[in-house]
């Protein structure tokens, strides 16, 4: 065959296999996924066809290997039955009238009732956090459950591993989870692993990228939980990993960088919900159900005490729970919406809710940071503030050098929310989080004095500075929100 012939046929082959690609990606990407996303990846592929196609093989699909949605389900049917009757919610103070359909809601979705007889303490202090955790581990007789989307072992966090090497020769069990991916990235990983060993701690790693032992679902599937159970009694979560405030990465160190964060520490029987989050976990990742550590903390009986809901999401749930609650709650409003996010990147239908609650008559508030650690994920964060705010959102800038990484928002006076979830469609389908829902007047006004500070410590963004950005910013904007939608 001449060489021209064989050129020819090779060529014609290319196209052919190109069209039925295209063809293909038309019938396959859009289904079961939201438009922008559908669009995103069919504009990659159209663009990119070969390269676009094994990125989307890569990280196309956001479902969990079948064994883990499974147990998943398992595991749900287990929370349901054994908190069946464990509200414990008084009725004796006032509820808003919207109140009992999110808690519906939010029972329906996460399988986690709304019980009452709760306490809780907000930490805004890095430092202070760690003390608090380090303190409830050294008076741990039973045994300790650690889970964080990052554990890493250095000189700040020094004391807290300490803590648990004490618990663990006085007789506590301590059982850790780690995310696999994010822990890896820190530099102290390997000292971390070896450290956790040595003290005799049981460990293992949540969503393993391993497929030499077996082990792989999507790279970037992550679990961003952070919290931490003693004894069934107390408990803490929010959004700050167990690592030095600058991530003990050069370039944050170069640039100064220091994280803000915010953790509650929780009493009564909330805790017991909370270790139902880390047994499920514990059952993903290792097969093992454990019984003897479900038990349920009594309530604590106040003038100040606490109705809260815990609300697990990932892609281990057919729906995205968070978004679901956190849509719920921004109709609902009707005096104010104070939202504070690091990575905030909403989907239309978040987007519509706040613009919208502006049109209500709505104060709506958003603190984000001035600065940022994730290039394109500050980029596309940056592409909708120009449309929120012309909707008439008042967004304050936490001023460098800190990146403002505590995840809470507060509805009027009467409801307020705290986790590890973003507001970025990463944390409503690709990462596991949890939010905590908190009814009480004590709590909504601790949190009014968290955000004033952070009013203190910010600059007020107008939309006549807005729009004096250069060009070249904006077109980084505008790219970084098209690949945004790559999930």
């Amino acid at each position: 065959m001449q060489s021209g012939t064989l050129t020819t046929i090779i060529i014609i082959a290319a196209l052919v296999i190109d069209f039925a690609l295209r063809i293909v990606a038309i019938i396959v990407i859009p289904r079961n996924r939201r438009p922008t996303s559908a669009t995103a990846w069919l504009l990659a592929i159209y663009f990119i066809p070969y390269f676009g196609w094994l990125f989307f093989l890569l990280i196309g699909s956001f479902k969990l290997p079948k064994i883990r949605r499974l147990r998943q389900q398992q595991i749900n049917e287990i929370i349901l039955e054994s908190t069946d009757g464990i509200e414990l919610v008084r009725r004796d103070r006032p509820w808003p009238g919207w109140l009992q359909s999110v808690v519906t809601l939010n029972r329906n979705l996460g399988a986690m009732p709304l019980v009452g007889g709760n306490t809780a303490s907000l930490i805004g202090e890095y430092q202070g956090s760690l003390d608090a955790m380090t303190a409830a581990v050294n008076a741990a007789s039973r045994y300790v459950h650690v889970e964080f989307y990052i554990l890493s072992w250095d000189q700040t966090t020094g004391p807290f591993f300490d803590a648990l090497e004490n618990a663990v020769k006085r007789g506590v069990i301590v059982r850790v989870l780690l995310d696999h991916i994010a822990s890896r990235r820190t530099r102290d990983y390997a000292r971390t692993i070896k450290r956790l060993t040595s003290m005799g701690a049981t460990w293992h790693l949540m969503l393993p990228v391993q497929p030499l032992k077996g082990k792989y679902q999507r790279p970037d599937l992550r679990n961003h939980r952070k919290l931490l159970v003693v004894d069934g009694h107390i408990g803490f979560m929010g959004s700050q990993n167990v690592i030095d405030r600058s991530y003990n990465k050069r370039k944050n160190i170069k640039r100064g960088l220091k994280w803000k964060e915010l953790v509650t520490r929780l009493q009564g029987p909330i805790v017991s919900g909370l270790n139902a989050i880390f047994i499920t976990d514990w059952y993903l990742e290792t097969g093992e159900l454990l019984g003897r550590e479900r038990d349920i903390a009594a309530p604590v009986r106040s003038d100040d005490e606490l109705d809260c809901q815990l609300v697990p999401s990932g892609p281990g749930f057919s729906g995205e729970n968070n978004l679901k609650l956190f849509l719920a709650l921004l109709y609902y409003a009707t005096e104010r919406i104070i939202i504070t996010s690091p990575y905030f990147v909403p989907d239309e239908a978040m987007l519509a809710a706040l613009t919208t609650a502006v049109q209500r008559g709505v104060q709506v508030e958003l603190f984000v940071s001035e600065i940022g650690d994730q290039g394109l994920v500050y980029h596309a964060q940056r592409s909708y503030y120009e449309q929120l705010l012309r909707a008439g959102v008042v967004i304050w800038m936490y001023k460098a050098p800190y990146i403002l990484h505590a995840k809470h928002f507060t509805i009027d006076d009467e409801v307020a929310v705290i986790g590890s979830s973003n507001m970025d469609m990463r944390s409503f389908q690709l990462n596991a989080e949890i939010s905590l829902m908190v009814h009480g007047a004590s709590f909504v006004s601790a949190m009014r004095e968290v955000e004033q500070g952070y009013r203190e410590a910010s600059k007020q963004l107008t939309l006549d500075e807005w729009l004096g950005q250069s060009l070249g910013s904006t077109v980084l904007d505008n790219l970084a929100r098209l690949t945004s939608a790559l999930q």
